[in-house]
C-alpha cells in the first residue's frame, strides 16, 4: 500500500475528491439579489460562500431585477419545481414614451411616443391583463425557438425570434403610484412563466403609447418573502461560520402548500428506498388531513421530509426521495 506522510495515498485522494465536492448542506436560502447579476452568478457566489456540494435556484430573475431569489442547497434542489410553480409578487416601474428591444432599460429604443396615460386610463386597462391572459415573451428571453434560446437569436442574428403567445395567470395587477407623467409604479401577483417585461410592453401598447421597465423587484416567490432574505454580501461575510446556519431555511419551507402525512419508521424506510407502502393505515392516523386518490403529499417523520409521494391504487408511491 502506497503511503505518504503516514496516510495511504488512496485515502488522501478520496478526501481530496470529497473536498472538491463540497459540504453536505440541505435547505433553502432566500437571497436578496442585487442588480446587475444573473441568477446563475448568484448561485456561483452562494456555492463559494457556503462550500455547499449542490446548489440551484428556484426561479430566474433578470440581471436588472432585484429581490427574492430562493436558493436550494443539497436535497432542497429536489423541491425546486414546487417553488417555481408557486405565485410570485413583483413591484416595477414603467417609464412611458420608449419601447426597447429588451423591454427594459438595458435595451435599444425601437419605438417612441409622446402620449402619457393618466392614472384613470391606466386603471381602466388593467382588468384586461388580469386572470389567464395570452402573453408573447420578450424577444430577449430564455424561451427556445427551433432549439435555440430567443436571446441568442436576437443577439447573434439581430432577428426577431418567432415567439408564440402563451397562457399565463396574472392574479392581481394594481397601480400603486404615478409620481410624474413619465413613470408609474405597479404591483403584480402572478403565476408561473409570466414576464413582467412583456406585461409592461403590452400595457403601454394598450394605452396607445410605448413603455419599458426601468426598475423591477420581486418581493415574494412562493413561500419566500422579502422579510426572510439575506444579502450576498452578508452571506459572504458570515461564510462557513455557525452564524450562516441562522439563515438556512428547512426544505419543507418550499412545500408549505403540500399536505403533510406522518409516517412511522418502517414506512419511512420503504419510502426512502423508493418503495410504495399501503396508504389506508397512514390515512387513518392522519384523519384530519382530507385527501383523495391522485393527491401529492409530503411524508414526514421526526419533523423531516422523507419523500414526496402520490396516493395511487391504494398505495403511497414515492415521487421524490429526500436523503436527509
Amino acid at each position: 500500500m502506497e503511503v505518504s506522510n503516514g496516510v495511504p495515498v488512496r485515502e488522501q485522494q478520496r478526501c481530496m475528491v470529497l473536498m472538491k465536492r463540497g459540504k453536505t448542506i440541505n435547505g433553502w436560502l432566500a437571497i436578496n439579489k442585487p442588480p446587475g447579476l444573473t441568477s446563475t452568478a448568484v448561485v456561483s457566489r452562494v456555492k463559494r460562500a457556503t462550500n455547499a456540494a449542490k446548489v440551484g435556484h428556484g426561479g430566474t430573475l433578470d440581471p436588472l431585477a432585484t429581490g427574492v431569489l430562493p436558493i436550494a442547497l443539497g436535497e432542497a434542489t429536489k423541491t425546486v419545481q414546487y417553488v417555481m410553480d408557486g405565485f410570485k409578487r413583483y413591484r416595477f416601474v414603467i417609464r412611458w414614451g420608449e419601447e426597447r428591444d429588451t423591454d427594459d432599460a438595458e435595451g435599444q429604443v425601437i419605438a417612441v411616443s409622446d402620449h402619457r396615460p393618466s392614472a384613470e386610463a391606466i386603471r381602466t386597462v388593467l382588468p384586461a391583463f388580469t386572470g389567464v391572459i395570452e402573453q408573447i415573451p420578450p424577444r430577449f428571453s430564455a424561451i427556445k425557438v427551433d432549439g435555440r434560446r430567443a436571446y441568442e437569436i436576437a443577439r447573434s442574428d439581430g432577428a426577431v425570434p418567432a415567439l408564440k403567445p402563451r397562457p399565463v395567470h396574472i392574479d392581481s395587477f394594481v397601480l400603486l403610484d404615478q409620481p410624474d407623467a413619465d413613470c408609474a409604479l405597479f404591483e403584480v401577483r402572478s403565476g408561473k412563466g409570466a414576464y413582467m417585461r412583456a406585461l409592461a410592453r403590452d400595457v403601454a401598447r394598450a394605452l396607445g403609447t410605448t413603455g419599458h421597465i426601468v426598475a423591477l423587484r420581486r418581493t415574494a416567490c412562493g413561500p419566500f418573502h422579502d422579510d426572510r432574505t439575506i444579502s450576498l454580501d452578508k452571506l459572504e461575510e458570515v461564510g462557513h461560520s455557525v452564524a450562516a446556519s441562522a439563515y438556512l431555511l428547512p426544505i419543507a419551507t418550499a412545500l408549505d402548500d403540500i399536505p403533510a402525512l406522518a409516517v412511522n419508521e418502517q414506512e419511512a424506510y420503504h419510502l426512502g428506498n423508493g418503495q410504495p407502502v399501503p396508504v389506508l393505515r397512514i390515512l387513518s392516523r392522519n384523519a384530519q388531513v382530507p385527501l383523495v386518490a391522485g393527491d401529492i403529499i409530503r411524508a414526514m417523520t421526526d419533523g423531516q421530509v422523507v419523500a414526496l409521494a402520490r396516493i395511487e391504487g391504494g398505495e403511497l408511491r414515492p415521487l421524490r426521495v429526500l436523503n436527509l
